[in-house]
């Protein structure tokens, strides 16, 4: 754990840029190429997270072969890569990144150690109308929210179409969805609206889809809710709602009974302004997306805040946001967290983590004979 005191300002928390100096081999003997190295926090404090990549489109993914190479030639051009809408809540497995956008009413997978892309939820039985919340099971099932229809649907981690659960009967304005650690549960965040009181945590029966536990209203009160927008599971059964209106996140056990509550309004550290997405870290740490301030905290799970990467911008660069929106972590600690304005998905990597290491670098691929 890498708690910081709260006593340094919030500002030292922001990204250092540095250069790396790469040597590049030509006819015309060697030129230098500065790379740009994004890390969090700055100096003095110790590293703790690098910027590692951007996902825009298929291309950052995509295998180039040897019929695109020939399609180069002839035309001068890949082709035409497949990019984000109105990327919103963002879910990873084993190196596979899954995006809902809810302008392309889909999800969009980019799995990137095995260079491939595809578009899943456009058709049939599990045809997606406003993705928005998106979580995997411990075994790589694909959660989304689907805030229009009113349902959860369920793919396998290739994206085939296996159930749904949830209805209009219940279910008003489905935005949020998480798994439990070990795959019986899914809660589902209800956001409700202001002309209701049926903003709720929902816990749902993952297999059979049988609604077991209805938990909060509209209030401010402990277990209350007020417009929430995100839900989240850490190891230990914990699960974590963005009590977006009520500017705070909320902590309940497994079964849906009340633990703790942690913010409040302003723009100090440690408050929330306008939060959104949320995520848990292998080790307990909670992540949280401010969509007003541009960024992400990082609490320890007992609310203290350890730090924030990001900033507001309308350039888009790393570590720059205008409306950002879902979050992730995985397997190894990498960050995975979405912008709306810019369309894109950022990933920071842990500085404990090489750059070929984890799911991501390919470490778990199958050795080449």
């Amino acid at each position: 754990m890498f708690y910081l005191p709260l006593k340094i300002k919030f500002a030292v928390f922001g990204s250092f840029v540095f250069s790396i100096i790469l040597l590049t081999g030509c006819a015309g003997g060697d030129i230098q190429r500065e790379m740009p190295v994004f890390a969090y926090p700055s100096p003095p404090d110790k590293v703790r997270f690098y910027y590692e990549r951007s996902i825009h489109s298929s291309f950052d993914v995509k295998e180039i072969t040897a019929s695109d190479k020939l399609r180069a030639f002839a035309t001068g051009t890949l082709g035409t890569a497949t990019g984000l809408g109105k990327p919103w809540g963002v879910a990873v497995f084993q190196g596979r990144i899954y995006v809902t956008d809810t302008l392309k009413r889909s999800v969009l997978m980019f799995d990137v150690p095995g260079k491939k892309f595809k578009i899943f939820g456009t058709e049939g039985p599990g045809a997606l109308r406003k993705p928005i919340g998106i979580a995997t099971s411990p075994t790589g099932e694909v959660y989304v929210a689907d805030n229009t229809a009113k349902r959860i649907i369920v793919f396998d981690k290739d994206g085939n179409f296996l159930r749904a659960f949830g209805n209009s009967s219940i279910l008003k304005r489905p935005s949020g969805v998480a798994v439990s650690p070990d795959g019986r549960h899914a809660y589902v965040i209800d956001t409700g609206g202001i002309d209701t009181q049926e903003h709720h945590l929902y816990i749902f029966n993952a297999q059979t889809g049988d609604l077991e536990r209805t938990i909060g209203t509209r209030g401010k009160q402990e277990g209350e809710f007020n417009l929430a927008m995100q839900v989240a599971t850490a190891k230990d059964g914990t699960v974590y709602v963005t009590d977006s209106g009520n500017f705070r996140v909320q902590a309940f056990s497994a079964d849906g009974s009340f633990k703790m509550a942690f913010g409040q309004v302003g723009r100090k550290r440690g408050n929330f302004s306008r939060p959104k997405g949320i995520a848990t870290d292998p080790d307990g740490n909670i992540y949280v997306v401010d969509a007003s301030f541009g960024n992400f905290q990082i609490f320890n799970d007992k609310a203290q805040l350890l730090m924030f990467i990001g900033e507001r911008g309308e350039r888009n660069m790393p570590g720059r946001y205008m409306l950002p929106a879902g979050i992730a972590v995985d397997e190894d600690g990498r960050i995975y967290i979405v912008d709306q304005f810019h369309r894109k998905v950022d990933i920071f990597r842990p500085a404990s983590v090489e750059t070929d290491k984890g799911y991501l670098g390919g470490e778990h691929l199958p050795k080449k004979k």
